[in-house]
């Protein structure tokens, strides 16, 4: 079983990097920034209905402040939900707000409710890390799954990603009986191609949620990652490849029990014809992003040379050898499903 060998390193966003997300209208200037929420006075453990810990503290503020600091985040979330609308946010308000010093990007999740039915939802601010962003970016060019954020010279703003974190569903879940556990075992395997072909790394079951929906006659699943700080970043491919986690083993274990190699081979196939017809639809923008990638360091020298060995050696390509970059080995990667160049 694989896991990264040290804790991921944040790479600042470039001027270039900067400007292609200025291009796709995910930049904007926002009245608060990370930095800004870091003045709180006080905090406490935020438990969940279990009584768990769930690594996030729930941070408080001077009460002078807190009438401004509503203002400023309800207008962010207008930004990231109506392009900026008041009109339709004056009803809401800031719950809570939320701290993680346990992940990379170091959160603030920021609980926001109407004050008309109590409904409420969330969204998160951010350090900028230039691995995130381009995993955000991948995420919604190339899976099934559309991504809102918005990006400023200081802070990175994303919308909640709604589903079952993975490690609880393999707690609470699986054995449900209502669980159709051969359209489960189909999409590991299809979330399974998606980040080895992306490079997204990392995926264990606490870094992706199931999103469960109703169909007529069943329930259709989709895995969600939500955390994409290690897009392009580990030199070694098993560590791209969720099947090798032993967090993951129970879906592992699943798709042995309900698919043979047969229907793997065939779920495969099937999400890589997926992603190429992505990658038709969004060619310029592919290219563009890619011309911006290739140029940057995400990750070191070291790894950049042990990953396009294995993945040189796995589809017998020497045009990995040629990659001096994480952006070149992505390039490689979908080059092969459609001519990039």
């Amino acid at each position: 079983m694989s896991s990264p060998q040290k804790k991921k390193i944040p790479f600042k966003v470039s001027e270039e990097l900067h400007h292609y997300l200025a291009d796709v209208h995910r930049t904007c200037e926002q009245p608060i920034h990370y930095t800004d929420l870091l003045r709180f006075n006080a905090s406490v453990i935020l438990y969940d209905k279990q009584g768990n810990d769930t690594l996030w503290t729930t941070v408080m503020y001077p009460h002078n402040e807190m009438d401004e600091l509503n203002r400023e985040l309800t207008s962010i979330y207008a930004m990231l939900k109506t392009g900026g609308d008041m009109k339709v946010m004056e009803h809401l308000q800031v719950d809570r707000i939320d701290f993680c010093t346990f992940g990379n990007s170091k959160p603030f999740r920021i609980k926001i409710i109407n004050n008309y039915n109590d409904n409420y939802d969330y969204f998160y601010i951010k350090l900028p890390d230039a691995s995130r962003i381009y995993g955000l970016e991948w995420e919604d060019i190339l899976s099934p799954n559309r991504i809102h954020y918005l990006m400023t010279n200081h802070s990175l703003i994303e919308e909640h990603i709604v589903g079952i974190p993975g490690d609880q569903f393999v707690k609470y879940n699986l054995n449900d009986p209502l669980l159709n556990k051969t359209r489960l075992a189909k999409e590991f395997v299809k979330f399974n191609e998606r980040c080895f072909v992306m490079l997204l790394g990392d995926m264990r079951s606490y870094n992706y949620v199931i999103d469960v929906t109703a169909d007529f006659d069943d329930y259709q699943y989709r895995i969600r990652a939500f955390d994409f700080d290690q897009q392009c970043y580990e030199g070694k491919k098993t560590l791209y490849m969720p099947q090798f986690f032993k967090e993951n083993k129970a879906f592992v274990d699943l798709c042995t029990q309900q698919l043979n190699p047969e229907t793997v081979l065939q779920y495969q196939s099937e999400e890589r014809s997926l992603i190429t017809k992505r990658l038709k639809t969004s060619k310029y923008r592919v290219n563009k992003l890619l011309g911006v990638m290739q140029k940057e360091t995400l990750s070191s020298p070291e790894k950049v040379k042990q990953l396009r060995g294995e993945l040189s050696r796995h589809y017998h390509d020497k045009n990995y050898l040629q990659c001096e970059t994480m952006g070149d080995i992505l390039f490689e990667n979908l080059n092969k499903l459609i001519d990039l160049r």
